[in-house]
């Protein structure tokens, strides 16, 4: 009886994966990993960081995934000038009633698009450190929770674009994780001509995930196996970023626990009720680089987060089944 439920706890994660996954995909083109790993982000209610240069796609993509999900959507646009009671609201004085009165901001919502999030000053970006890691904020010493599910899809575009202020490593860490689109193919660039030459398709996506579904799937994700030795094979990925001389900081246990309800999830939105460790394999790229600290000598080489990370995958033993 417990693997029916399990099995169908499984079905309804890839059906409503297929849903999204279909929806999302009328506005975006030739990016179906980038959209399953969004997905995965949001199964996890976690949150996820859009990176690329502009023109690329980026709140496109955030925008259609909002709108697939039958969930209160705001949207910050940063800019240098935005204040921390921007985002989070303001207790004002009401001279008709003679009392004050709060007035919430945009991060009281289920999904908040949080647009260009690296053009506001450090300041501005901590607003939303206790939002996001905790799913409350606290105002003038009263905290109050958030919305549930409560998802924040930021995008940036890389720091060495002029006006941008780096996002800092408390607030990196809280990202689920971090993805980027690059330019699409000709042939992709030619569809989009296609798709968007009468009228935006965005303006045509309705929702086809309700807030209480999100909840309840990402529920489900704790029913999925992982078996022992892939939890072990997962936190040896994790640690040796740690001892690996090119990071001068490794990653933290919570990129352990990133990895593994992401793995979770990317195992039911692909029809299984177990984790493999292609699956950790295929995440860590995702998960962990933007948690870390090039050290200077590796930075002078020219390398990068990302081909350090998939170098320690190439060198780990992957465990196989006795």
């Amino acid at each position: 009886m417990a693997e029916e439920t399990l099995e169908a706890a499984v079905t309804a994660v890839k059906n409503a994966a297929d849903r999204v996954i279909s929806s999302v995909e009328r506005v975006i083109v030739g990016k179906n990993d980038v959209i399953e790993l969004a997905l995965v982000a949001v199964l996890c209610q976690g949150h996820l960081l859009i990176e690329d240069v502009p023109g690329i796609g980026k709140t496109t993509l955030a925008k259609a995934i909002a709108r697939s999900l039958g969930c209160n959507f705001k949207r910050i646009q940063f800019t240098p000038d935005l204040m921390p009671s921007d985002i989070t609201g303001i207790n004002y004085y009401n001279q008709k009633s003679s009392e004050f009165e709060f007035r919430a901001g945009p991060i009281m919502a289920q999904v908040v698009l949080a647009d260009e999030i690296n053009r506001a000053t450090p300041r501005t970006q901590a607003a939303l450190l206790e939002a996001m890691e905790e799913r409350q904020m606290t105002i003038d010493g009263t905290t109050m929770g958030l919305p549930q599910p409560f998802l924040v899809l930021a995008t940036q575009n890389p720091i060495e674009l002029e006006g941008t202020f780096p996002l800092p490593e408390a607030q990196l860490d809280r990202f689920l994780m971090r993805l980027r689109l690059g330019y699409p193919n000709e042939q992709e660039e030619e569809a989009i001509l296609y798709r968007f030459e009468a009228a935006n398709p965005l303006d045509d996506i309705e929702p086809v995930l309700q807030a209480a579904e999100v909840i309840e799937l990402g529920r489900a994700l704790a029913s999925v196996n992982c078996e022992s030795i892939v939890r072990r094979y997962l936190v040896q990925l994790v640690r040796a970023t740690r001892n690996d001389t090119a990071f001068e900081l490794g990653a933290s246990p919570r990129a352990s626990l990133a990895l593994f309800r992401a793995a979770r999830a990317l195992a039911a939105i692909r029809g299984r009720d177990y984790v493999i460790p292609d699956d950790v394999k295929y995440l860590a790229p995702y998960v962990l680089p933007h948690r870390l600290i090039l050290g200077t000598q590796a930075r002078l080489r020219g390398r990068d987060a990302e081909g350090v990370i998939r170098e320690i995958i190439d060198t780990m033993p992957v465990p196989v089944e006795e």
